[in-house]
């Protein structure tokens, strides 16, 4: 099984976006905290979470994502149920979210990008987000309008989790890799005031 560090050179590889390469680690956080919460593989969801849009800045077009990054990611050593997951968070595919790790991808994928954009239009970002103030932005159909609302309610609806649990679930993973996301680091942390954490 291919490395965190190997995945990360693959990503890096295909995407050369500062954008994407944030949303796959804010990502990629998210799954590991549900992976713990839910006793499950962190390194198997956390590679998920990392690279299922890896192959999205090369091949936009659906199917070709992630139908050829599966292809790629089968070369490059990487397990079945990874690659179905994968498959699985593009409806379009056809490919069944038959285990946890699909529907936890699928809850994940739409949901944090959601939550990193009601963030970054915040005066303290994360650090005071809660779940009412982004449920009250899926409202609004003109916030962050390519975020597919019916896959948040469907994601959530699949992992069978509370919508607003889900999301504050999702704001606690965020804080803890608020800076490496492109997210301000708390203004009461002494420690991380000034300072510019990379990746």
């Amino acid at each position: 099984m291919p490395t965190r560090d190997d995945a990360w050179a693959l990503l890096c590889e295909y995407t050369k976006g500062d954008s994407l390469r944030k949303h796959a680690l804010a990502v990629e956080a998210v799954m590991k905290a549900y992976a713990r919460r839910l006793a499950e593989d962190e390194e198997t969801w956390g590679t998920a979470g990392m690279l299922h849009d890896f192959d999205y800045e090369m091949y936009p077009n659906p199917p070709d994502h992630p139908m050829k990054g599966s292809e790629i990611l089968r070369e490059r050593g990487y397990s079945e149920e990874i690659r179905r997951a994968i498959l699985g968070h593009a409806n379009y595919t056809g490919v069944p979210r038959d285990t946890l790790l699909a529907q936890g991808l699928y809850a994940c994928d739409e949901l944090t990008g959601f939550v990193v954009a009601c963030a970054l239009v915040r005066p303290n970002g994360i650090w005071d987000l809660e779940s009412r103030s982004v449920k009250k932005k899926l409202k609004d159909k003109a916030f962050a309008r390519t975020v597919n609302r019916d896959e948040v309610y469907e994601g959530a609806a699949e992992l069978g989790v509370d919508l607003g649990e889900h999301i504050d679930f999702i704001i606690s993973a965020l804080r803890d890799v608020a800076a490496i996301i492109g997210l301000n680091p708390r203004s009461d942390d002494p420690a991380r005031v000034g300072t510019k954490e990379t990746y």
